[in-house]
């Protein structure tokens, strides 16, 4: 079976950035084909300007139709869209606008993404986050039945401060990730219990 994997970054959260870098290097190493969309040309936003996000991510879901243009979806046996900040808005309504089902990674959506954002996939949040308030996270997943992760006091980038913490934080959520695309997440009862639990 083939499987493609569509990464979505965000504004300035490029590939090398760590949740993507080693999402990608996880993927590659499983054996799927890795596309990563690139975009631009944006201008500075902050989360009070929704407008702004909402033509920013207008902007990369256009050049995403580009990047991904010619791609034969049907071919593909499993398809994941994993976004970060606006590539979550970009990669679900990407997806939607297409038709295309598949399963989705979100790291650090905002209130928008929700507004596209399938059934199948899992998120992760920090409590932190500047740009969008946990309770919004919380209901918009219980919603749409998408499990949730909490990292607690961590930023937009999932981060703390605390390098430790941090490092592992990105060694747990590739840990789940890994299990995700495996299929494994919800038949080991080894695996953290998904929905609203704080796992770390």
């Amino acid at each position: 079976m083939k499987k493609i994997a569509c990464l979505f970054p965000g504004v300035i959260y490029t590939f090398d950035r760590p949740l993507l870098y080693y999402s990608w290097k996880l993927l590659d190493g499983l054996g799927w084909e890795i596309i990563p969309v690139r975009y631009g040309g944006f201008s500075p936003c902050s989360k009070k300007d929704i407008g702004m996000i909402i033509k920013s991510a207008g902007m990369a879901l256009e050049q995403s139709e580009e990047a991904l243009r010619g791609i034969d979806w049907s071919a593909y046996g499993d398809i994941l869209m994993i976004g970060k900040s606006i590539g979550t808005i970009a990669g679900s309504a990407y997806a939607r606008r297409h038709g295309i089902n598949c399963r989705q990674i979100h790291f650090s959506p905002v209130e928008e993404t929700f507004r596209y954002a399938g059934e199948k996939g899992i998120v992760f949040h920090g409590t932190a986050d500047r740009w969008v308030d946990t309770k919004v996270v919380e209901s918009s997943c219980a919603e749409k039945g998408l499990s949730l992760y909490k990292i607690e006091g961590a930023n937009h980038s999932l981060e703390t401060g605390d390098v430790g913490f941090d490092i592992e934080t990105i060694k747990k959520t590739i840990g789940i990730i890994r299990e995700y695309v495996l299929d494994r997440l919800f038949d080991n009862p080894e695996t953290p219990l998904v929905g609203d639990r704080k796992i770390w």
